[in-house]
């Protein structure tokens, strides 16, 4: 069991980080669509991250059946990080609307976490 999720963890990791760091590239190069900017490829790619942590933290918890609240907080935290870095970067919403949902969702992912590890 551990091999599998060992495995799991690996290619989750490798596909996120790739996904993270050249989202357009990365299209060109598997031959699939280029979308107009990298900003849902490195959203996919932060989630994809964000289970491979969460993956690695219940991996190594003894007695772990499945991403529990440990897992979770690593999720959000990886997605909010990743969302708050392109709003930083000028990435993503580009309407006043939109930077203020974004923003929203990284502060309700964060306390969300908080919450989450308040309670693991």
């Amino acid at each position: 069991m551990q091999q599998l999720l060992l495995i799991e963890t690996i290619l989750k990791l490798a596909a996120g980080l790739t996904l993270l760091l050249a989202p357009l590239s990365t299209a060109s190069l598997l031959g699939l669509p280029r979308p107009p900017s990298g900003f849902w490829p490195r959203l996919l790619g932060a989630v994809l991250t964000g289970l491979a942590a969460a993956v690695f933290i219940e991996m190594r918890l003894p007695g772990s059946k499945g991403i529990a609240l440990a897992g979770l907080v690593a999720v959000n935290l990886v997605a909010a990080f990743t969302l708050a870095a392109q709003l930083m970067a000028g990435a993503g919403a580009v309407t006043r609307r939109g930077k203020l949902a974004s923003w929203l969702m990284v502060a309700a992912l964060v306390v969300l976490a908080l919450v989450e590890i308040a309670y693991a």
